[in-house]
């Protein structure tokens, strides 16, 4: 009787554990095919642009104000999604995230004017905001181990997805279907989009460790907006994404300018950026979670910064450091995440929105910034602010960590 007994407990965890696996692995699929459509969402309307401008005739202000509405719905969802997971679940959070993405591809391919087309990109990157928190909550769940390392990897499917989308988008512009001709811009938007549901097949099946179950265990954001550290984590991840958006929208324009190169020379240093850029988020995870989080913001981004001002003050033979550049850049924001993941575990959701929702307001002024400098003085100035932005990055880094070490909390 004992040892049946025995038997079946061993049985009974032995099929728990293989459950837990299951739920992982969809989970795994949730969380890498997401930030995946999430990557290719935020960049296929780069070769729609010109078509959509030509056929509403949009002047400059008016594709500003589509761009900025696009910000703002990210916000607005930045600031409800963490709300909505407690109430509905995590899971329901990224189905709903999942939708809305791809029903705003169909609405965006169905607009007869510019009222339309903005209403229909303002639920886009509703989604995208509702997205990026839900992600984010169910990849800390459950990377509890190797954290650093599967952040980045996380972000590596994200700058994949970057990098494919323009790509993409300009290729199934072409598609001819039958008699209708081809897809166009109209087209194009809900044919990709609708990628977005296939993560919810794997979203439905798995379940999140700890979802709903920790109620009255959350910090609250009053305790959070009341940590010092909260703010020095807001800004090193405001300071190092704008250095990195920063790089994609000056870098060919700089290199064309100030060096007179043509633009497909340009462009391949902008792509060379982000072929390092991904690399470096899927090699040097592991190389943060082994010398710590913190510690591993400061050097990256000062190695950024530096390379950054290199290439200004040395000139066209230094280039490459351009490029090279995006190494440290890369894995700033994955680890930033990790570090609110092991800080903040029992509120992720309540850090997530308080610091993304900064990050959103911060990325916008920062990247104002930049073109005053450029206007102002010059674009070498502008693009040497750019890369003291990557220190700015380093020197918060450095005084979270001694912050940190002197309370024995250090990430």
């Amino acid at each position: 009787m004992f040892f049946y007994q025995n038997d079946n407990s061993v049985g009974g965890a032995l099929h728990l554990e293989t459950g837990r696996r299951i739920h992982y692995v969809f989970l795994l699929l949730v969380v890498f095919g997401g930030f995946f459509v999430f990557g290719l969402s935020e960049n296929i309307r780069g070769p729609a642009i010109l078509p959509i401008r030509t056929e509403f005739g949009l002047g400059e202000s008016q594709i500003g104000f589509l761009l900025a509405i696009n910000a703002l719905g990210y916000l607005i969802a930045c600031s409800f999604t963490a709300f909505l997971a407690r109430k509905i679940g995590i899971r329901p959070t990224a189905v709903a995230a999942f939708l809305a993405m791809a029903l705003s591809g169909w609405l965006i391919g169905l607009s007869a004017n510019f009222a339309f087309l903005a209403a229909s990109f303002f639920l886009l990157y509703i989604g995208n905001g509702m997205l990026e928190i839900g992600l984010g909550i169910i990849a800390a769940r459950i990377f509890t181990k190797n954290t650093g390392a599967m952040m980045n990897l996380t972000h590596f499917f994200y700058g994949f997805g970057s990098m494919v989308a323009p790509v993409s988008a300009a290729y199934a512009m072409t598609l001819e279907i039958g008699s209708a001709g081809e897809l166009g811009w109209r087209g194009m938007f809900p044919l990709l989009l609708s990628l977005s549901l296939l993560p919810i097949v794997p979203a439905l099946l798995g379940k999140v460790p700890g979802d709903g179950s920790d109620e009255g265990k959350r910090i609250s954001l009053k305790t959070i907006a009341a940590d010092p550290s909260a703010w020095l984590i807001v800004g090193m991840l405001t300071f190092g994404v704008v250095s990195e958006m920063s790089v994609g929208s000056w870098l060919v324009y700089y290199l064309e300018n100030v060096y007179r190169w043509d633009t497909e020379r340009a462009s391949g240093m902008l792509s060379l950026f982000f072929l390092l850029f991904m690399l470096a988020r899927l090699l040097l995870g592991p190389v943060t979670d082994r010398i710590g989080y913190t510690k591993s913001v400061m050097l990256i981004s000062a190695f950024a910064g530096l390379c950054g001002l290199a290439a200004v003050f040395l000139g066209e033979p230094a280039a490459i450091l351009f490029a090279l550049a995006g190494m440290g850049i890369a894995p700033i924001y994955p680890t930033v995440m990790a570090i609110l993941a092991k800080r903040y575990a029992r509120g992720l959701d309540t850090a997530l929105t308080f610091t993304v929702t900064l990050l959103g307001i911060g990325n916008v002024a920062g990247n104002m910034f930049v073109g005053y400098i450029i206007d102002w003085f010059s674009l070498q100035a502008g693009y040497a602010t750019i890369a003291l932005l990557a220190l700015v990055c380093s020197a918060l880094s450095f005084a979270l960590l001694i912050r940190l070490k002197r309370r024995r909390e250090v990430v």
